[in-house]
């Protein structure tokens, strides 16, 4: 298959019903298609009907350049047209510059962003922090990493962008590496992979991770694994292995 029909086809499994990550036109999706190119989902797109008509080549370092200063909406979304290779009468997604600042500083191939409803009831929740407390169980910690990153809500688009921009750079200060997922709270989530497949791996495990959280919490409260047995199951030979095989990294 084509990087495209690779594309569509996370589009539309990450947009069944019975997932329950996406209603409607909600959540994007984009692969890095050149150095300086990325594909993502139209705005008003649905991910469950996606074509390659909606999908809309976008040049990232001129949608970059709305970080600089205060862009007003006029000039965002001329920017938008400007930063278009293909489907002129197409708009990219309003966080095509989330997922461009993401392509910028870090090494993932392919974005999704959903809303998963069982994640949504913890990022929504007085207490979205638990979510990346701790690590409750090995598969977790094998594909989503010893850590995630939680972004305060902030509004969509421009500010949004610099907000994980700012808390990938920490991150990656702080862990010496890039998280593979972004929670952010009051809106949803972002998985960074190296194709669609593992895409759909990692939100599959985030979706089950919360649940397990759900679980726990309405069984007296979350058991986090000790921080050393956390740091053994993420530098184990064996589980480094299944991450290659996994083509998760």
């Amino acid at each position: 298959m084509t990087q495209r029909v690779e594309l569509l086809t996370l589009c539309r499994a990450l947009g069944e019903p019975h997932r329950d990550l996406v209603l409607s036109a909600e959540g994007n999706v984009s692969m890095r298609v050149g150095e300086h190119t990325m594909a993502i989902k139209a705005s008003g797109s649905a991910l469950l009907t996606m074509c390659q008509d909606d999908l809309v080549d976008v040049n990232i370092p001129t949608i970059l350049t709305l970080l600089e200063g205060a862009p007003s909406d006029e000039v965002i979304r001329s920017t938008y047209r400007e930063a278009l290779l293909s489907q002129a009468d197409k708009t990219p997604s309003v966080e095509a510059i989330l997922h461009a600042v993401l392509y910028d500083i870090t090494a993932a191939h392919v974005i999704a962003h959903t809303h998963p409803t069982v994640v949504n009831m913890l990022t929504c929740s007085v207490n979205p922090q638990i979510l990346v407390q701790g690590a409750l169980f090995p598969d977790a910690i094998v594909m989503l990493g010893r850590q995630q990153l939680l972004i305060p809500y902030t509004d969509p688009g421009v500010p949004l962008a610099r907000a994980v921009r700012d808390g990938v750079r920490a991150f990656v200060e702080q862990e010496g590496s890039t998280p593979k997922v972004i929670y952010l709270a009051n809106h949803g989530l972002f998985v960074l992979a190296e194709s669609p497949e593992s895409a759909m791996a990692l939100t599959e495990m985030v979706v089950k991770n919360a649940r397990i959280l759900h679980g726990t919490l309405a069984a007296g409260g979350p058991a986090f694994l000790p921080s050393m047995q956390v740091d053994r199951i993420d530098q184990r030979p064996d589980e480094a292995h299944r991450r290659n095989v996994l083509n998760i990294q």
